[in-house]
Formats: structure tokens, sequence, C-alpha cells
């Protein structure tokens, strides 16, 4: 059986890869109400991509997916916390507040799913969505689910978390970070 890297079967299941100019793009906001039914179409195609992207590799903390990832350059992701919790839909997402106090922690994205980057994120934030009905919402994220969601707002603004490391620090392969033994979170990304 041929050992397939991380990224190739990423790729396989049509997650963009690292190098694609969508991925550090800012992606285009909706116009909401007025565009509900694709930012609906955009979301199921977000779901489908979690679901295909589930059946071949576990994601005990969570996972998320931002629509430049799947080749379409607006601003929607879909995060699904870990455990039972109901999905979050992420539209026109921008962070409005952060704590000061953050943590550091290993990070992986499906878009170059070969190694795992660590990444200082605050430990809170606030983020404003618009719904499909055009309201804004604001939300405040904690922990694990902030460093998730802060993640895939990132996506939308065109950067990856190599972005978001300390200068000099860059990623490492998979296979070294397996031997860290440090929690982690994947994404997208």
């Amino acid at each position: 059986m041929t050992n397939v890297r991380p990224s190739q079967q990423m790729r396989d299941l049509g997650v963009v890869q690292e190098g694609a100019a969508i991925l550090t793009t800012p992606a285009r906001p909706f116009d909401l109400p007025t565009e509900r039914g694709e930012a609906e179409r955009i979301v199921d195609e977000l779901f489908a991509a979690l679901n295909r992207i589930g059946q071949v590799h576990p994601f005990a903390k969570g996972m998320g997916i931002a629509a430049p990832q799947i080749g379409i350059g607006r601003a929607a992701a879909v995060v699904q916390p870990p455990g039972d919790a109901s999905a979050i839909i992420l539209l026109n997402p921008r962070i409005t507040a952060c704590v000061e106090e953050s943590d550091m922690q290993y990070e992986g994205c499906l878009s170059f799913f070969d190694v795992r980057g660590l990444v200082p994120r605050p430990l809170e934030i606030t983020v404003e969505t618009t719904t499909l009905a055009g309201e804004t919402v604001a939300t405040v994220y904690e922990h694990g689910l902030a460093r998730l969601i802060h993640h895939e707002i990132d996506h939308l603004d065109g950067l990856l978390y190599t972005a978001q490391m300390k200068a000099g620090v860059g990623p490492i392969p998979v296979e070294e970070y397996r031997q860290t033994g440090r929690s982690w979170v994947y994404d997208s990304a």
C-alpha cells in the first residue's frame, strides 16, 4: 500500500493547498440578506467538505474549514467544536475584541497538513458575524474554540497560521510534532 502524505490526502478531498492565490486573498463579504441563497449554498459546500474530511481523519479537538480552502473566495467558514456541540457557521466574521492573555499551541491546517506550527492566540475573542437575515450578532469564544475560530477568520482575511507565528519560528514536520506530546488544534485549519 502506498503511503500518501497528509497534504496529498487533503488535496484529494478537495482542499486547496498552500501556494494557491485564493488562500492569501481576503474573502469577499456577503451582502445579507440579499445574498442569502448564495451564502446557504456555500455553507452547504463547507459542511460537505467537513464530512468528507472527517470520514478519513479524526479531529478529536475540533476542526474548521473556510470557503477559500474549497476554492470559494467568500467570507464563510464552518467550525465543528469537539464532542457533540453544534457546528458554528461564520458569515462575514470579524474579531472585535481580544483579551491580552494568550497561550501557545500547535495548530495544523488542512491546506498544508504535513506540518504543525506553534501559534500564540488570545484565550478569549469577541466575534461579530452576520446572520442570513442580515443581523449582526456578537459572540464571545474562549480557549480552544477561540483558537479554532480565530484560525478560520484568519483564512478569510487571507492569512495562514504561519503569519501568526513568532519571528524565526517555523512549522515542524507532522512526524516531529507527533513526538512532542503537545496538544494542538486542527482547522482547516
